[in-house]
Formats: structure tokens, C-alpha cells, sequence
């Protein structure tokens, strides 16, 4: 693992670099004080993002005389950017006045002074009504503020592929009922399509988020435990349902029924996923989120015009098929100001308009997002945009989110290296969670965790 840690180190280094240059000149190190930057991710086939940026871009230039936006797209992986994010941000002649901020962050970057309050602005915009109570309550602050205005939301499920399901002889519709009949299926993939993919599940680090949110956080919120207990405020270790948890994925990896282990370690993975292996009928099973169809549409970084005939979507059933049956989770991005922005009004004036209606209208569409906006959840463009949208959208009454607590990114990162270390066989299932529970006491206190 040495090599490639050598390797990220140094990635992350050219980015540093690379980014550092592309930001100097912006508000936050220039006596021009009419220049906007805009941090955000562009990676892999997910070009949504740029092309709104784009968009708004210009339009703000052409309704603001003598301001430029300068751009900033980091070209990263998931873990990637969160890291080149917090290097940005760490001086103020390379913070960027905008950014692309994922819900779970917001408290850990507000405790380390990286972004603005937006009340006094929010209170003074209208469209602020539009936003459901839920998509306010993601970008709160501890402090009861609110740092960032939604994008979206989304919720996970099972993909799977129609055409290999039938050639297995498997039932279309599929409707799994507990763990073990999703893994059957897998299972029966495997023994009758040889060279099929059976089973989809994110693992270990090189998949960041994505494993420990589309992978553990959907197996283990389906068992009767969770990560972190509300009434105590404790977080959890040495669950019965974080160790079942991890028997998943050490059935998943050690019967071969998931992608190559070093393929799966790759944070290239889901680049490879989204654009070869699920169009190219080469995986039959993907534990995914709900705005895959974005990589497919005619749009897309991969259009796919037999994307909605091909896929089906069955719920993430619960562990023993308890009450409610299924499980997902739910979390999504904002576009917050930074702290360091020297003028706060023009970076949230830049904000409000990326995130108008219209502009929302067209990025929910295009990145198969769960409105937030109550005016375009309820538009007829947006309600016939997409044939996934009301099953995933019907996910919200049984979804969960990610404890948004300053301490989780440091909770995510050990969730991703017990279960790297189930799925490579370097340890037991025992051990991983073991030192999982050591390392979440180092992280938070022992005082702040119970088992």
C-alpha cells in the first residue's frame, strides 16, 4: 500500500499546485475585488456540475457590469477534493468565495472557519421559501445557522440489469426481501453468466464517501443499529449490526461476487462503472444512488438511449426483511460562501442565481437530482423528466442521513478502512471492527462513544 499512498501524495501535490495557480488573482488574494472564484468538482462522467458553472457563469458576468467569475473545477476523486478543498481554504489567497460543499462536511468546515453564515442574505431572498425545511436543515450549522443553499438530494437502491437477470433465469421484477436473497441472486449471476460482474458494493478507501454511504451506512442503517445514537450523543462501536455489516462485504469479496478487489480499491472505479461496466451489460447488480441515470440521458457524459428499458430498481431490502422492509440513504451537496469572500453579497447574489428555479430546474433534471425547490418538484418538465424519478423520490420515507457532526469525516475514514481490511482478507471481520471502535475513541474521545 506504500506505493500507492506515494502515489496519491503526490497527485494530491500537482492539484495543490495546479489549483493554487488557477486561484491567485481571485478576490481572495487580489486588489481586484471584482473577480468572483468558484471552487467545485468536475470528475469523471460527472459533467453536470461544470456545465451549470458554465452557465451561470455568464449569465452572472452579463448581469453584473465589470465582474469576472473565474472558475475553479477540481479534477479529483471524491476524497480527493474534500482534501484540495481544505488546502484552498487554509489561506485566504487561495480560498475560493464559492464552493461546491457536500452536506456531511458543513460542520466540520464551519468548525475550522471555512465558511460564511448566509442568514441576513436568505432573509432578504424570496426563492428561500422554496426550499423544504428538510433542505434548510442540511446546510444548519451547530450554531443554528445556515452556511449553504441545496442543490439537490438523493437516495440509494439496487440497480440491476433486466436483460442478465433473464438470461439467469432470475425473476423481472426484481424484489429482494432480506440480505441473503440479494446475495442469492448474485450468487446465481456468478454460476450462470461466467464473466458478468455479479454484484456492485463500494469498499475501502479508494472509493472515499462512497463506500462508507452507498456501501456500509446502506447495509448497516438496514440491521438494528446505527452509527451514532441521538439520545446519548455517543457514536457506536461493537454493534451486531456493524459486524453483519462486515460479513456482508467479506461474502461479497471473498466468494468473488464484486468487481476485482484491486479494481474496487481504484477511485477510478465508478468513472469505469458508469461509463463501461453497467452500459456494456458487464455488471448485473449495483448498490447505487439515484442520479446514475445523469451519466446515461442524451445529455450525459455516456448517453445511453436503452438506459431506462435495460434497469431495473428494486429498494435496498432490510438485513432479516424487518419493518420497514427497506432502507436508504439520503444526502446532497450545497453552494456555500467562503468565510475568506471579500465580498459576501456578490458571492451569495452568485449563489442565488445558480440556484434560481430555472437553473435548479435544469441541473436536477440533467443530474438525476431529488428536487429541493417545492416549485420545481412540482413542475411538469421536471415530473416527466425521468422514468426512476418517482420510485427513488418514494425512498424518502424510508432514508436515513449521515450524523452531519464535525467528527464524522473522521468516523467515514475508519468505516473505509475496516472494511478494506475485511475485503482484502488482511483482517477478520472481528478484528476490522475491533480496531474500528479503537479508532473512532482516538478520534472523538471515549467519552463520546459507546461499546
Amino acid at each position: 500500500m506504500q506505493r500507492r499512498s506515494t502515489a496519491l501524495l503526490a497527485g494530491l501535490l500537482t492539484l495543490t499546485l495546479s489549483a493554487t495557480t488557477a486561484c491567485s488573482g481571485g478576490s481572495g488574494g487580489d486588489s481586484d475585488a471584482k473577480t468572483l472564484t468558484v471552487a467545485y468538482q468536475k470528475f469523471g462522467t460527472f459533467i453536470q456540475m461544470d456545465d451549470l458553472m458554465n452557465k451561470v457563469k455568464g449569465e452572472y458576468e452579463a448581469a453584473h457590469q465589470g465582474w469576472t467569475v473565474k472558475l475553479v473545477p477540481i479534477e479529483a476523486s471524491e476524497n480527493d477534493y474534500y482534501t484540495k478543498l481544505t488546502l484552498m481554504n487554509r489561506s485566504p489567497n487561495t480560498a475560493p468565495d464559492i464552493l461546491y460543499e457536500d452536506t456531511f462536511l458543513v460542520n466540520t468546515d464551519i468548525q475550522a472557519g471555512f465558511l460564511a453564515p448566509l442568514d441576513d442574505y436568505l432573509g432578504k431572498w424570496a426563492d428561500w421559501s422554496q426550499f423544504t425545511d428538510a433542505s434548510k436543515a442540511a446546510a444548519k450549522g451547530l450554531d443554528g445557522k445556515i452556511y449553504g443553499v441545496p442543490m439537490g438530494t438523493d437516495t440509494r437502491a439496487l440497480w440491476y440489469n433486466k436483460d442478465l437477470f433473464a438470461k439467469a433465469g432470475l425473476p423481472v421484477p426484481w424484489q429482494p426481501k432480506t440480505w441473503d436473497e440479494v446475495l442469492s441472486a448474485a450468487r446465481t449471476i456468478k454460476q450462470k453468466l461466467p464473466g458478468v460482474i455479479p454484484m456492485n458494493v463500494f469498499s475501502g478507501k479508494g472509493a472515499g464517501e462512497a463506500a462508507s454511504m452507498q456501501g456500509f451506512e446502506m447495509l448497516l442503517y438496514g440491521t438494528a443499529d446505527t452509527l451514532y445514537d441521538e439520545s446519548s450523543k455517543k457514536w457506536l462501536v461493537n454493534t451486531p449490526g456493524f459486524l453483519d455489516s462486515l460479513n456482508f462485504i467479506k461474502t461479497v469479496y471473498g466468494e468473488k461476487l464484486g468487481p476485482e478487489v484491486q479494481d474496487a480499491l481504484d477511485p477510478n472505479f465508478g468513472t469505469r462503472l458508469n461509463s463501461e461496466l453497467i452500459p456494456e451489460n458487464k455488471i448485473a447488480i449495483d448498490l447505487n444512488g439515484s442520479w446514475q441515470s445523469g451519466n446515461w440521458i442524451e445529455t450525459g457524459a455516456k448517453p445511453w438511449p436503452e438506459w431506462s428499458k435495460v434497469l431495473g430498481q428494486a429498494p435496498m431490502p432490510t438485513q432479516n426483511g424487518q419493518a420497514p422492509g427497506s432502507t436508504s440513504m439520503s444526502g446532497g451537496w450545497v453552494l456555500s460562501v467562503g468565510s475568506h469572500a471579500e465580498d459576501k453579497q456578490a458571492a451569495f447574489d452568485y449563489v442565488s442565481l445558480a440556484l434560481n428555479k430555472e437553473n435548479s430546474l435544469a441541473y436536477d433534471i440533467a443530474a438525476g437530482q431529488i428536487a429541493e425547490r417545492k416549485d420545481v418538484a412540482e413542475d411538469p418538465k421536471y415530473l416527466n423528466s425521468n422514468p426512476t424519478l418517482r420510485f427513488f423520490t418514494d425512498l424518502v420515507q424510508v432514508t436515513h442521513f449521515r450524523p452531519a457532526y464535525p467528527e464524522y469525516p473522521r468516523v467515514s475514514n475508519a468505516i473505509q478502512v475496516a472494511m478494506e481490511a475485511v475485503m482484502t482478507g488482511q483482517a477478520t471481520p472481528e478484528q476490522a471492527m475491533a480496531t474500528y471502535g479503537d479508532e473512532v475513541k482516538a478520534a472523538v474521545g471515549p467519552d463520546k462513544v459507546s461499546g
